[in-house]
C-alpha cells in the first residue's frame, strides 16, 4: 500500500493521479487534514484517511499498512523540521520499507532560506532507520508562469537573480517522478537532484513571453532587498517574499540549476519545455 501525504495539495494530487495510472485505487491511500475535500480522490477508490502533520498521535493510524509513504515537505515555514521528524517516526513505528521525501535541489550544499528546514528534516531521515529517498526538487516552472498577466501588463519580469539559471520543471513533472519512485524499486537510500532540461534565466523568460505574446516584455532585475519590498507590495506575505527574493539571489550564484538530467531519467521523457508552460498559462 501506497501513502500520499498532502494529498489533497497541488503536488500531493498530481502524484495520486500519476499513481492511478498503474497502481489499483484501493492500494493507494490519501492522507489529508480535511476528508471531505478529498472527495473526488475517494469516488476513484482511494483510500483516504485524516492525518495531520501536526498531529502525531493521528499519523500511526494514517500509515496503518503502509510499505511506502510520500512525504511532501510541509508549507508551515518554521514548522516544518518538527512536523517532519513526527511524519518519519510514524513512519518508523508503521514498519514502513520506504519513505520518499520531497526535498530542494541541493539540499546539503545550498544557503537559500528555504533550504534550512530540509537540511535536517534529511538529517534525522537519514539516522532514523528507515529507508529513504530523496527527491530534490528544483524550483516549479508554475512558479514563474503564474504571474505573467501581470509581466505582460507592465512590460516586465521582476527579479533579482540577475543572470542565474532556473533548472525548473512543472509539478507534473516532479509528481511523475515521485510516482516512479514509488512504484519502481530499486531506489532505497537514493538522493536525487531534479530539475528541467533546459534551464533558463529570467531575461530568457521574459523574452519567450514576448515572443508568444508579441508585446514587449523585459527582464528587470533588482536589488534583493527591493524586489522582496516588491513582491510584498503584490500582497505577499513579507516572510514569503523574502524567502522568494532570497531563492533569486541563490539562482544567480547557481543554486537553482543542475545539469544532472535525473528527473527525465527517472520520468522517461524529456521534462516539459519552457514554452509550452508558457503557452499553457497564456491560454488561462
Amino acid at each position: 500500500m501506497i501513502v500520499v501525504t498532502g494529498a489533497t495539495g497541488q503536488l500531493g494530487n498530481l502524484v495520486v493521479e500519476e499513481l492511478l495510472k498503474t497502481v489499483p485505487a484501493s492500494q493507494i491511500v490519501a492522507t489529508v487534514r480535511d476528508p471531505q475535500k478529498a472527495n473526488d480522490l475517494a469516488t476513484k477508490g482511494v483510500i483516504v484517511r485524516q492525518a495531520d502533520y501536526a498531529q502525531p498521535e493521528i499519523l500511526a493510524a494514517a500509515f496503518a499498512g503502509a510499505e511506502k509513504v510520500l512525504l511532501i515537505s510541509s508549507s508551515e515555514v518554521g514548522q516544518r523540521v518538527a512536523q517532519h521528524q513526527a511524519v518519519i517516526n510514524a513512519a518508523r513505528t508503521a514498519g514502513v520499507k520506504l519513505l520518499v521525501y520531497t526535498s530542494i535541489l541541493n539540499a546539503d550544499s545550498s544557503n537559500l532560506v528555504l533550504a534550512k528546514e530540509h537540511k535536517p528534516t534529511e538529517e534525522f531521515l537519514r539516522n532514523s532507520g528507515v529507508p529513504f529517498t530523496l527527491l530534490r526538487n528544483g524550483f516549479y516552472t508554475e512558479n514563474h508562469t503564474g504571474s505573467l498577466a501581470a509581466a505582460i501588463e507592465y512590460g516586465a519580469v521582476l527579479g533579482a537573480a540577475k543572470e542565474g539559471r532556473f533548472a525548473t520543471a512543472t509539478r507534473a513533472d516532479y509528481a511523475a517522478a515521485a510516482a516512479a519512485v514509488l512504484t519502481g524499486k530499486g531506489h532505497e537510500n537514493k538522493v536525487y537532484e531534479l530539475g528541467g532540461d533546459e534551464p533558463y534565466t529570467l531575461a530568457e523568460l521574459a523574452a519567450e513571453v514576448t515572443r508568444q505574446t508579441g508585446k514587449p516584455v523585459a527582464y528587470k532585475d533588482l536589488p534583493q532587498a527591493e524586489y522582496a519590498k516588491a513582491l510584498a507590495g503584490f500582497g505577499l506575505p513579507e516572510e514569503l517574499a523574502g524567502a522568494i527574493a532570497d531563492a533569486d539571489a541563490g539562482a544567480s550564484r547557481g543554486e537553482l540549476d543542475t545539469q544532472s538530467h535525473e528527473l527525465s531519467v527517472l520520468i522517461g521523457r524529456p521534462t516539459t519545455p519552457l514554452k509550452q508552460v508558457v503557452a499553457a498559462a497564456l491560454a488561462r
